[in-house]
C-alpha cells in the first residue's frame, strides 16, 4: 500500500492536516530566511540613532519600546506556526474518535462476527493519529527554535546598543 491510499484512507481530516502542513512548512522556510538574513548591526545602528535624538530621560524606556517592535517584526509568523504544532494533534485526535465512532456504528449494523467490518473504522482512527503527529512534531521544533535563536538576536542587538551609547 502506497501513500497515497493512507491519505485517502484518511479522509478529510488527512487532508486537512497535509494543508495545515504545506502552510507550516512554507513559514518555517520563510522565517530561516528571514533570520539567516538579518544584519544585527543594522538594528542595533537603527536604535541608537533614534535614542541618540531622544532626551536623555526616556532613554532607557525608548530602547526598550524599539527593541520589542523590532523583534516583533521578526517574530511575525511564529504564531502561525505555534498554532498548527497545537491543533495538528487534535486534529489526530478528531480523526481517532470518528474513526472509533465508525468502528461502532458497524459493530452495531453487523455484529462481531466478521472482524473486517470494523478494522478499516480503527484505521481511520491510526492514520489520523499518525498524520497529526507527523505534522506538530517538526513545527513544535522549529517553532522552539526559532523562540531561541530571536533571543539571541534581542540578547545580542540590546548589548550592541548599550555598547554604542
Amino acid at each position: 500500500m502506497d501513500i497515497f491510499d493512507y491519505i485517502d484512507r484518511g479522509g478529510v481530516i488527512v487532508y486537512v492536516l497535509i494543508l495545515l502542513n504545506t502552510i507550516g512548512f512554507s513559514i518555517i522556510f520563510w522565517k530561516a530566511w528571514v533570520l539567516y538574513a538579518t544584519k544585527q548591526s543594522d538594528i542595533a545602528d537603527k536604535i541608537s540613532r533614534h535614542i541618540a535624538t531622544c532626551s536623555s530621560d526616556i532613554g532607557a524606556k525608548s530602547l526598550d519600546n524599539l527593541l520589542t517592535k523590532q523583534m516583533s517584526h521578526l517574530e511575525y509568523g511564529l504564531n502561525t506556526i505555534k498554532i498548527i504544532a497545537s491543533i495538528s494533534p487534535l486534529l489526530g485526535l478528531l480523526g481517532t474518535v470518528v474513526g472509533v465512532l465508525n468502528s461502532f456504528d458497524s459493530i452495531s449494523n453487523v455484529g462481531l462476527g466478521d472482524p473486517a467490518v470494523f478494522s478499516a473504522g480503527i484505521s481511520i482512527a491510526l492514520i489520523t493519529t499518525v498524520a497529526g503527529m507527523i505534522v506538530a512534531i517538526p513545527h513544535f521544533i522549529a517553532y522552539n527554535y526559532f523562540m531561541g535563536s530571536l533571543d539571541k538576536i534581542e540578547n545580542s542587538i540590546e548589548a550592541k546598543v548599550l555598547e554604542q551609547l
